[in-house]
């Protein structure tokens, strides 16, 4: 039970339905259509369609999206990948030769086809209970008058990049980015969901929404062809899945990079955490070391799916024992190989249980702040810089090529418990992901914290994040533990803004609902 006398927040309890979102406006309408008759993949797909306006420096429509959904009357999980490829003319050995070494972060380099409308289109053919244009109805509604703008959103904006050309028209009004209550709206949008509402994912990837977005990267010197767009197609799998203290943490497959958490927990299952402070030294410097090996790990082995061949010795048990085995408890490693994908911190999650007990774990991103700053003219869609995700490396499987996917950071997650799902989740952060949900997990299971607390604990990475290297700490820690894990060699600094943000929706045994939702964004979790 928490300390009522010192801020924080309860978690939420309800019984027919339950959502956990990064914006309050996005969990009331996913409560909405659920009330409305909808199930958990309709409110899904509206909720994070409406995210696009309401957190646009996060994601949107010309980004990609995964989700893990466990459907009414079963427990099997199925894992939907809605992430674009690049260009067919995309190529490694070209950049190479103009003396690159990295895909540009921003630029025409790295933009990938945008895979989510039509990961959407997919959900809702497979899933969905309304119709489209019911679900996109009041989201239309939201684009075309706009709303106001949310704290942690202004406060996003306001650090992001320069935009120019059609991405500041768009979302720059005036010139600046908007400030905290400033009402944004993008109308443009507004009309492409009109037209996808009507005609499914041919009112995007097809007419004159497709014609919008190819002028646009034509312009910019892209190779991306009205071929690319029609071409792009999600596709439904099964996830991957491993076992920490009894309870199953099952991830999307590559080429997002869930099994990097499995791994992670997999690596920490060999020390014995629930005896530490779960905001100490010792357990902090034992994380960032499984997290740096579970990184390297990932970095070697994970790409597009079609050109992944080590995920099982990824895995597998020995690996991570040999790994933990590396592990000196009282000194830090020397740094592994540096990642191989440039880092971001721009996504949304969600998740979202029906009265029916479908369960829905989404997320949904445009990679960077603003993606890779391109827009459309007349519509506004931003693109996505997926592509960075890709490396230069001749013969590595994460190698950029035409229609390949890179290799994603965005995971979505849930646990499964004596054969049942009983948690939807996801921790948003760019590369901290996998080390996100393995935090979350350890919080519950080694040191046996209520959900809510579970995602407000403190966290600390050791990786990239905010562009410099070496273990983040956020202020929850205290300044003699960073002292303390300097002495042992590692590279301590004060993390400039909070790590991630994290949904998370537990089913428990006696059938009620328990959201929690991570105060480092500005949303929360509803139920009815």
């Amino acid at each position: 039970m928490r300390d009522f006398q010192t801020p924080g927040r309860s978690a939420v309890y309800a019984d027919n339905g339950m959502v956990a979102a990064s914006h309050p406006l996005a969990s009331q309408l996913a409560i909405r259509l659920l009330q409305e008759g909808g199930n958990a993949v309709d409110a899904a797909i509206g909720a994070a369609i409406l995210q696009g306006l309401l957190e646009p420096q996060m994601t949107g429509l010309g980004g990609d999206l995964f989700a893990l959904v466990k459907p009414a009357g079963e427990e099997s999980v199925h894992a939907l990948n809605g992430s674009g490829r690049a260009p067919a003319g995309l190529s490694a050995a070209a950049m190479r030769a103009r003396g690159l070494a990295t895909v540009p972060v921003h630029g025409i380099d790295s933009v990938t086809l945008p895979g989510a409308v039509d990961g959407f289109c997919r959900m809702h053919e497979t899933w969905g209970r309304l119709e489209l244009a019911q679900i996109l109805a009041p989201v239309i509604a939201y684009f075309e008058a706009g709303v106001p703008v949310a704290p942690r959103v202004a406060q996003d904006w306001a650090q992001a990049r320069p935009l120019h050309g059609a991405a500041g028209m768009h979302y720059l009004p005036g010139g600046r980015a908007p400030v905290t209550g400033q009402r944004f709206a993008l109308p443009g949008q507004a009309e492409v969901l009109r037209r996808i509402a009507r005609e499914g994912r041919k009112g995007f990837y097809e007419g004159e929404v497709a014609e919008d977005m190819l002028a646009a990267l034509r312009a910019q010197g892209g190779s991306h062809t009205a071929e690319d767009f029609a071409a792009v197609a999600g596709h439904l799998g099964q996830p991957v899945s491993g076992s920490y203290r009894g309870v199953e943490l099952i991830e999307h497959a590559p080429n997002g990079q869930g099994a990097t958490a499995i791994l992670l927990l997999n690596i920490l299952s060999h020390f014995d955490l629930s005896r530490l402070d779960p905001s100490g030294v010792e357990r902090t410097h034992i994380e960032a070391e499984a997290t740096r090996l579970a990184y390297d790990a990932r970095n070697r082995f994970l790409a597009d799916a079609d050109h992944v061949t080590r995920l099982e010795h990824m895995l597998a048990p020995e690996t991570a024992a040999g790994l933990a085995a590396l592990i000196d408890p009282g000194r830090a490693m020397a740094e592994p190989a540096p990642l191989t994908e440039a880092v971001h911190k721009e996504t949304i999650t969600l998740s979202v249980v029906d009265r029916d007990r479908m369960a829905v774990s989404l997320i949904y991103s445009i990679f960077h702040d603003f993606g890779a700053g391109i827009a459309s003219d007349r519509f506004g869609i931003l693109f996505q810089n997926r592509g960075a995700g890709f490396t230069l490396e001749a013969g590595h499987a994460n190698e950029a090529a035409g229609g390949k996917r890179p290799m994603h950071t965005i995971i979505p997650g849930m646990l499964r418990k004596g054969g049942k799902v009983v948690m939807p989740f996801g921790v948003m952060g760019g590369a901290y992901q996998p080390c996100g949900h393995a935090r979350v997990v350890s919080n519950l299971l080694d040191f046996d914290m209520e959900l809510q607390a579970a995602l407000d604990a403190p966290r600390a990475f050791a990786g990239l994040f905010s562009g410099v290297d070496g273990l983040a700490l956020e202020q929850g820690h205290t300044p003699a533990v960073a002292e303390a894990l300097a002495a042992m060699g590692h590279k301590t600094r004060w993390s400039p803004e909070p790590l991630g943000g994290a949904q998370a929706i537990e089913i428990r045994e006696d059938g009620v609902l328990v959201g929690a939702s991570d105060p480092r964004k500005d949303g929360c979790a509803l139920g009815y």
